[in-house]
């Protein structure tokens, strides 16, 4: 699924199965981070978040809960929750149904314990859709950073930010390489802007 910094509406009547955002009239958030843990970025996180006193969800890939449980102990133990996002990031538009299940189920062998899953990219078929919604809730967002991108740059992954985020918002981060430059600068940025503005942050779905 392709659009910018805010989903539009309509992929909200498209797929009402999958949560894009969350129904409140409080000023709560969601803050959420994908592809982690990740050495070094993920703690930086975790560090700012603790700083703040901000709980938050990470949406985590098996491959890398493997190569650093010690990180994983970490999130769970500092009272955050934790997503399934696969295990090898696979794209659902180009992975045949049976291997994209299969590399979900792989994953949550991991973290038995969640029922949270965010697809890969964001992107997945109503087929797909139709086989995972049995067992979990599908976390979309309507609040992305774009943080990952190259060409973003970190003044304007946060104002994609806190230019659009709204009661109930799903906001996406990611705790891995390619954002950690502009993570560094918007993450704290993002916390304290909204916090001005009267905003709590949320881990419980």
């Amino acid at each position: 699924m392709f659009f910018g910094s805010k989903a539009p509406k309509i992929f909200q009547t498209l797929f009402p199965t999958l949560v894009w955002k969350n129904a409140t009239n409080e000023k709560k958030v969601w803050l959420t981070f994908d592809d982690g843990p990740t050495p070094e970025i993920t703690p930086f996180v975790l560090d700012t978040l603790l700083f703040y006193n901000v709980k938050a969800t990470f949406f985590c890939l098996g491959k890398q809960m493997v190569k650093h449980p010690e990180i994983l102990q970490r999130i769970t133990a500092e009272g955050h929750s934790i997503g399934n996002h696969s295990y090898s990031h696979p794209n659902g538009f180009t992975t045949c149904t049976k291997k994209y299940l299969e590399d979900v189920k792989k994953c949550q062998q991991i973290i038995p314990e969640t029922k949270l899953f965010r697809p890969p990219f964001g992107k997945i078929f109503p087929w797909q859709i139709a086989k995972l919604k049995k067992e979990y809730k599908i976390i979309m967002w309507d609040v992305l950073a774009w943080d990952f991108k190259k060409n973003t740059s970190k003044e304007k992954c946060f104002s994609n930010v806190v230019s659009n985020v709204e009661n109930g918002s799903i906001i996406v981060l990611h705790d891995n390489e390619n954002a950690y430059k502009n993570l560094q600068y918007a993450l704290p940025k993002i916390i304290e802007t909204l916090k001005e503005r009267g905003f709590t942050f949320s881990a419980t779905w």
